[in-house]
C-alpha cells in the first residue's frame, strides 16, 4: 500500500504542474495590465511623491560640509557686497567683498577657481559664509611650517619698531624679529630698518599660539664668518686696507674691512684734539686705514687715521721755539686751563695758573669761549708726550716787578682778606699781590688759635707790610703793629723794683702767671710765691686773685717779666736790670749767682769757684732731695707765647734771702759743664738749707 501511495504522489505531480502552468498562463496577462494601470494612475495621481523621493536622494548624494573646512570653487557671481561661490554645496558661499583690496571685480571674475576657508555653514536656507583670507592664512602657515622643519630661509618686510626688536610682514603675517638677531654685529639704530626686505630663518614657531619669532644673524653669521676668514688670512700689521665707517661712539669709529670691525680710536683720527669722532666721520664713509694692532684670537683690529697723513709734530721745535709769541685759536677749555690751536694737528696748553698773575684766577671756561683768537707767549715744548707749554700772563706786565717801590716796608696798606688758613690770613693788596698776616701778628690782645676768631673772608683790613721776597713772591702783613703793644707801654713805665698790681689768670707746675694788663703777663715763680714751702700754687693763690707784686726782671728781647709776690715791701730784695746784667738762667728770671754777686758788689775770687766744684762733685755721691727750688730748676718745659708773652720755666729760683755765698756756690757748680742735673739738684737744695738756717 505503501508503494502505491508513492506512485499516486508521483504520478499526481504532473499533472498538479501543468495545473499550475495554466494556472500561471491564465494570470500572466492581469498582472501585466494591473501594472499598466498603476503606472497610468502613478502618472496623473502620484507626482508629488516622486520629487521629494528625488529630492531625497540628491540630499543623501551630497558631500557633508563643517565651519573653518577649506574648499575649492568655481566664482559664479561678483557684486560689490562679495563674490559667489560653487563649492559643491546645496546653495553657493559667499566671500565679502572687504576681504578684497579695491576693486572686487578687478580682483576675481566669473569662472576663476578660488579656495576658501567655511567660516558659519547653516542647515536652513542661509548661504553658507567663507573667508578667502583664511585659506590664505592657513596656506601661508603650512609654507611657514615646512619652511621651519627644513630650516629654509623665508622673505619678509619690516613694519615698524617695537620693544627689544622689529615687527616683520612674512605674507600675511606678523612675525617678531629680536634686535640681538638683526646682524651679526652690533646694532645702534633700528629706525634704519623700517621698510626694508630682509631674508631670516625661522628659530620659533608655534601655530596654536599665533607665534614666529626670526632671526637674520643666522644668516648674515655665514657670510661674514666667510668673508672675516679670508680678511684675517691676508691681514696683518702695518696694511692699509679700505673700509666702511658702521657707526660712532664716543670713543671712536667703528670700521668695517671686509667681514670684521676694527675700532679707530679718537686719538688715531686727528694729530690735533678731536673732542667728537662725529666732527671728521659719519656713518657710511669709505675711508682708507692703517692696520696698528692685530689680535687674531680675539679678532681684534686697531686702527689710525692720522699715520697715513704727515706729522706736524716733526717740525714743531723749529717752528715753535720757547719765549717766542704766537697767535692761535681756543680749541677747547677745562677747568685747569686752556688748549690753544696754533695750527692743524698742534695744540698748547695754557694752565691756570698761566693765565693771569693774580693767584685766584677765575674759571677758563667762563673766560673764554671755543673758536676765540689769542695771543699766546710758548713756556716749553716736548715733542716726545708731544705737549706745548703756553703762558699769557707773561704778555702782561708782572706787578712783582715793582713791589717794593708800591708797598715799601713799614708802609700801611690796605685789602680784602681772600683766605683763612690755620697758620694765617692771606689779604689781597690788588690784583696778583697778595700778602699774609700770621696769626701771631693779627692782635696783641690775646692769643688765637685760627684766624677766624677775628677775621672772615672778604672782610676789608689795614696792615703795615713787614717783609717782602721778591723773587718768591711773598709778602709779610702785620696787623698789630698799626698800634703799640702792651709791652712797649708796659716797659716805658715800668723798671725792675716797682710794684704792681695784677690778677693771677693761669697756674703752672712752676709758679702762676699774673696778667698785667691787656694782653700782658708776668710770671711768678712758685718760690716766689711766700716765704714759706709752697708745693702747689693753688695752695697759696686762686685763679682771679688780685695780688702786688715786685718786678724783678724785664727781658725786651724776649718780652718777659719775672715777678714776685713775696719780695713786696722788701727794699732790701734784690732785682735784676736786663738793661745792666746778662742772664744765663732759662726762663728770664735772673739766676741765684747774679743774685749774690749784685748784693756783695763783687765777684769771688778763683778759688771760691774751683772749692765749689769740688764740693758739688763730692755732693754728687750724696742722694738727692726733692724740692720745689729742683722741679722748677729741672723743668723742661718750653714756653708758650701768649700776646708777646712766653711762658718759661725758670730753671732757678730768682730770689733767695740770706745765704747769698751758699747760692753763688750752687749757680756756678749748675753752670759747671760737667755737672750733672744730680749735683745741680743738690746744691740747690744746700742753698735751700742754708737760706732756712741763716733766716732762723
Amino acid at each position: 500500500m505503501t508503494n502505491e501511495a508513492i506512485k499516486e504522489t508521483e504520478e499526481s505531480k504532473p499533472a498538479d504542474e501543468s495545473v499550475a502552468e495554466v494556472k500561471e498562463t491564465q494570470e500572466t496577462p492581469q498582472v501585466d495590465e494591473t501594472a499598466e494601470s498603476a503606472d497610468q494612475s502613478e502618472d496623473i495621481h502620484g507626482a508629488e511623491v516622486d520629487f521629494g523621493a528625488i529630492l531625497e536622494q540628491f540630499e543623501q548624494e551630497q558631500t557633508v560640509f563643517h565651519p573653518g573646512e577649506l574648499v575649492e570653487g568655481k566664482v559664479v557671481g561678483v557684486s560689490d557686497h562679495g563674490v559667489l561661490v560653487d563649492f559643491g554645496y546645496k546653495s553657493e558661499g559667499i566671500i565679502p567683498a572687504e576681504e578684497f583690496s579695491g576693486d572686487v571685480g578687478a580682483a576675481v571674475s566669473v569662472g576663476d577657481t578660488i579656495e576658501a576657508v567655511i567660516k558659519t555653514i547653516h542647515a536652513g536656507d542661509a548661504p553658507p559664509m567663507l573667508s578667502r583670507n583664511d585659506a590664505l592664512n592657513r596656506k601661508v602657515w603650512n609654507d611657514l611650517e615646512e619652511a621651519y622643519r627644513n630650516d629654509a630661509a623665508i622673505r619678509g618686510r619690516i613694519l615698524e619698531k617695537t620693544k627689544g626688536g622689529l615687527r616683520v610682514d612674512v605674507n600675511g603675517l606678523e612675525a617678531f624679529l629680536p634686535g640681538s638677531q638683526i646682524d651679526s654685529r652690533p646694532i645702534r639704530g633700528l629706525d634704519s630698518y623700517i621698510g626694508e626686505e630682509i631674508e631670516a630663518r625661522i628659530i620659533k614657531f608655534s601655530r596654536r599660539r599665533n607665534n614666529i619669532v626670526l632671526s637674520r644673524k643666522v644668516i648674515t653669521d655665514l657670510e661674514v664668518n666667510k668673508l672675516k676668514e679670508e680678511t684675517l688670512s691676508h691681514l696683518d700689521v702695518g696694511h692699509v686696507v679700505e673700509g666702511t665707517v658702521k657707526n660712532l661712539t664716543e670713543y671712536g669709529a667703528f670700521v668695517d674691512i671686509g667681514g670684521i670691525d676694527g675700532l679707530l680710536h679718537v686719538t688715531d683720527m686727528s694729530w690735533g684734539r678731536l673732542q667728537n669722532p662725529a666732527d671728521q666721520f659719519k656713518s657710511g664713509d669709505h675711508v682708507q686705514v692703517k692696520v696698528l694692532k692685530l689680535d687674531r684670537e680675539k679678532e681684534k683690529i686697531s686702527l689710525g687715521y692720522k699715520q697715513l697723513l704727515p706729522d706736524p709734530w716733526s717740525t714743531v721745535v723749529e717752528v715753535y721755539q720757547v719765549d717766542s709769541r704766537v697767535k692761535g685759536r681756543v680749541s677747547s677749555t677745562t677747568e685747569y686751563g686752556v688748549f690753544i690751536e696754533l695750527e692743524p694737528g698742534v695744540e698748547g696748553l695754557v694752565h691756570v695758573s698761566e693765565i693771569s698773575w693774580a693767584k685766584r684766577s677765575a674759571n677758563p671756561k667762563k673766560m673764554f669761549r671755543r673758536g676765540d683768537e689769542v695771543e699766546v707767549q710758548v713756556l716749553g715744548v716736548d715733542t716726545v708726550e708731544k705737549r706745548i707749554s703756553l703762558g699769557m700772563k707773561q704778555l702782561q706786565l708782572n706787578p712783582w716787578d715793582d713791589v717794593e717801590n708800591r708797598f715799601p716796608v713799614g708802609s700801611k696798606v690796605h685789602g680784602k682778606v681772600r683766605n683763612l688758613t690755620d697758620f694765617g690770613a692771606f689779604v689781597e693788596l690788588e690784583e696778583g699781590i697778595d700778602g699774609l698776616v700770621h696769626v701771631s701778628d693779627i692782635t696783641w690782645a690775646r692769643k688765637l688759635k685760627h684766624p677766624k676768631e677775628l677775621l672772615k673772608k672778604d672782610q676789608e683790613v689795614d696792615a703795615i707790610v713787614t717783609h717782602i721776597d721778591r723773587v718768591g713772591q711773598r709778602l709779610s702783613l702785620s696787623m698789630k703793629d698799626l698800634s703799640p703793644s702792651a709791652w712797649e707801654g708796659f716797659v716805658a713805665s715800668h723798671r725792675p723794683g716797682d710794684t704792681v698790681r695784677g690778677k693771677v689768670s693761669r697756674f703752672t707746675s712752676f709758679g702762676v702767671f699774673v696778667e698785667l694788663g691787656e694782653g700782658l703777663e708776668g710770671l711768678c715763680h712758685i718760690s716766689e710765691l711766700s716765704d714759706e714751702r709752697v708745693d702747689k700754687p693753688e695752695d697759696v693763690v686762686q685763679i682771679g686773685q688780685e695780688l702786688d707784686f715786685k718786678i724783678l726782671r724785664i727781658e725786651a728781647v724776649d718780652q718777659k717779666i719775672g715777678l714776685s709776690h713775696r719780695a713786696v715791701g722788701k727794699d732790701d730784695e734784690p732785682v735784676v736790670d736786663t738793661r745792666i746784667y746778662t742772664s744765663e738762667a732759662k726762663g728770664g728770671m735772673a739766676s741765684l749767682g747774679e743774685l749774690a754777686k749784685l748784693k756783695l758788689g763783687s765777684h769771688e775770687p778763683e778759688p771760691a769757684k774751683e772749692t765749689a766744684k769740688k764740693e758739688s762733685k763730692r755732693d754728687k755721691k750724696a742722694p738727692a732731695v726733692e724740692t720745689p727750688a729742683v722741679e722748677a730748676e729741672t723743668s723742661a718745659e718750653e714756653p708758650e707765647v701768649v700776646s708777646g708773652v712766653e711762658e718759661t720755666a725758670p730753671a732757678e729760683p730768682e730770689v733767695v734771702s740770706g745765704g747769698a755765698e751758699t747760692a753763688v756756690e750752687e749757680a756756678e757748680a749748675a753752670a759747671e759743664p760737667e755737672a750733672s742735673n744730680e749735683t745741680a739738684a743738690d746744691g740747690a737744695t744746700a742753698a735751700d738749707d742754708t737760706a732756712e738756717e741763716t733766716a732762723a
